[in-house]
């Protein structure tokens, strides 16, 4: 099963950016991503930002993965 986590996009340095998922920040692979910006969200897999996703889903995204490992 492969898991992509959504992050807000805090940085950008030619093809790489800094992604902050709630508040743990990594660098990743922007290049598969049409034009980056700042404060959008981005869904991470492998190191890679895979898909833009707007702010609203990505919150629900985060709140659902919460929930789901803290039920662990």
């Amino acid at each position: 099963m492969c898991l992509g986590v959504p992050g807000k996009l805090v940085k950008i340095v030619g093809t790489k950016g800094i992604v902050s998922f709630g508040g743990a920040k990594r660098e990743v692979d922007l290049s598969l991503i049409e034009k980056p910006i700042i404060g959008e969200y981005v869904i991470v897999h492998a190191g890679f930002a895979i898909e833009k996703i707007d702010e609203a889903e990505a919150k629900e995204t985060i709140r659902l993965l919460r929930e789901a490992f803290y039920s662990l």
